[in-house]
């Protein structure tokens, strides 16, 4: 007798994100185990993520090197500039990269803190006399502004929170936190300027400070291995000890992001998440990134150099990025999953370096190019790849051969490419593999609103649904497409996968 031809339909592929922690066998359609360079969209495709359009066209002062570091400053009149850190230098300018790095001052890395406050920005790295930047002074030491007051700590993080500026992490002595005179940043003696030390407050022993933060009127003191929050910041002389939280820290100054309502951060275990209810004594902290927990430790403990990380509520994302690796993580922000975690997927081999949030929302991207913007679906006028794989799929029943016979994709994209459809068998990797050509066209409403509401038709967006027949056999199935994204946008929006299930191994 003819076996039934069985069909398993993945709607909206990778719609949780990628997941390589948990067991694959009759884990989740709805993970991937790949999804490389793309972003789960707001009607829950997995799509293509934007490009890198460079806008710096002169980076003679940056040579052959690559920017490490970017800040936004903008003044109190509106007037805005961006500040980018490489080859040993400190720039100003996006289209032009102007040296303005002050006179008989050796820099020697590029991993500042750049903190916009009152009017000014500051600049702190470990092992480099902070500085300071305003219209009327240029770029120049803090100790050097004609209104400094004391002498500023050789600081590694600056943080501008309740009305003045808080450092730590200098040099050896890791337990002090110092913080500048009301409204004036470049005060650090007299008036309400002060320090503490929180050596007798580590809720587990010993501990040094890493990093700092500000969220629901606390002040948040991160150590490597626990956390510290004081209330009452606005006025520190009498800023009282409110919690403290043992066995979670930070381990990367950079990691830190706002996202309004929570803080995001890199600890030991991964990426961390306070909850919104900081009142309670014991502050909800939960990891988002279980999913890739294991993969994302193993490349940062590999990390030879910090991390950089952007949050963008525009693009509803939270971005990781691991220099040594060159990878960056991609957390979704638009809701968690039911487990707690984000969904997240992988831009690897990506020109992205460094990151900064205007406060128009351009996210402003530093590479080896120079400056850009995340725009377009071009890496500097050059195409990228996107992968996606299913986890292995059972069809209900591991123990039963597989022979694959149709799989038939719904593709949805603006551009004339070839789509690579892949297939293979038992945790091989090596598939097999059938093209698909997708004609297409520019897109009027891609990505906006109108897909899947009231003004979709035909017209706006290619749609495509064909079948490919397949071969081989197996006890279980993997799927997966790789396309290569040049100028337009491609998302995913079904795998319909036909099998016939034979003899019980």
């Amino acid at each position: 007798m003819a076996q039934q031809l069985q069909n398993i339909a993945i709607r909206a592929p990778a719609f949780k994100g990628l997941n390589t922690q948990d067991s694959p066998i009759d884990g989740d359609p709805s993970f991937a185990s790949v999804a490389d360079n793309c972003v789960i969209d707001k009607y829950g495709r997995i799509g293509s993520r934007q490009g890198f359009d460079v806008v710096t066209t002169d980076k003679t002062e940056l040579g052959s090197a690559e920017i490490r570091s970017l800040g936004y400053f903008e003044d109190n009149a509106g007037n805005t500039v961006v500040f980018s850190a490489g080859n040993n230098k400190i720039m100003s300018g996006t289209t032009t990269l102007v040296d303005e790095t002050p006179a008989s001052y050796t820099i020697t890395a590029n991993d500042w803190k750049m903190v916009n406050f009152n009017n000014k920005m500051y600049f702190f790295q470990s092992g480099h006399n902070p500085l300071v930047y305003d219209d009327a002074n240029g770029l120049l030491r803090i100790v050097d502004h004609p209104n400094n007051v004391g002498t500023p700590p050789n600081a590694n993080e600056g943080l501008a929170a309740y009305g003045r500026l808080w450092t730590c992490g200098c040099g050896v002595n890791l337990q002090t936190v110092y913080w500048s005179d009301l409204l004036n940043g470049v005060a650090w003696s007299g008036g309400t300027s002060g320090s503490i030390n929180v050596a007798k407050v580590w809720p587990a022993g010993y501990d040094e400070v890493v990093a700092l933060a500000a969220h629901n009127g606390y002040l948040i003191i991160f150590g490597r291995h626990s956390i510290i929050v004081y209330s009452g910041a606005e006025s520190p002389a009498t800023m009282v000890l409110s919690d403290t939280i043992p066995g979670v820290g930070c381990i990367d100054r950079d990691s830190i992001q706002s996202t309004g309502g929570d803080l995001l951060f890199l600890s030991h275990v991964g990426v961390q998440s306070f909850g919104r209810v900081i009142q309670e004594r014991s502050m909800p902290v939960r990891e988002i990134s279980r999913n890739v927990r294991d993969d994302l430790m193993t490349l940062v403990q590999a990390e030879t150099t910090t991390l950089r990380s952007v949050y963008s509520p525009e693009h509803a994302f939270y971005l990781l990025y691991l220099p040594t690796a060159n990878i960056t993580y991609c957390f979704d922000t638009k809701g968690s999953l039911e487990d707690g975690s984000l969904r997240v997927t992988r831009w690897p081999a990506s020109p992205f370096k460094c990151f900064v949030r205007s406060d128009d929302g351009t996210l402003y991207v530093g590479s080896a190019n120079g400056i850009g913007v995340y725009s377009g679906y071009t890496d500097n006028d050059s195409a990228y790849t996107l992968r996606y794989f299913s986890n292995p799929l059972t069809f209900g029943d591991p123990s039963r051969t597989k022979f694959l016979k149709k799989i038939v994709p719904t593709i949805i994209g603006g551009q004339t490419t070839t789509t690579f459809l892949k297939w293979g068998y038992d945790f091989s990797d090596s598939y097999s593999t059938a093209s698909i050509e997708v004609t297409g066209f520019t897109p009027s409403e891609y990505g906006i609103a109108e897909y899947g509401i009231a003004e979709y038709t035909a017209s706006t967006i290619s749609v495509l649904k064909k079948g490919v027949n397949t071969t081989g056999s197996g006890t279980v199935v993997t799927v997966g497409i790789e396309v290569s994204i040049d100028q337009e946008p491609f998302s995913l929006q079904e795998f319909n996968i036909q099998a016939l299930l034979g003899r019980m191994l």
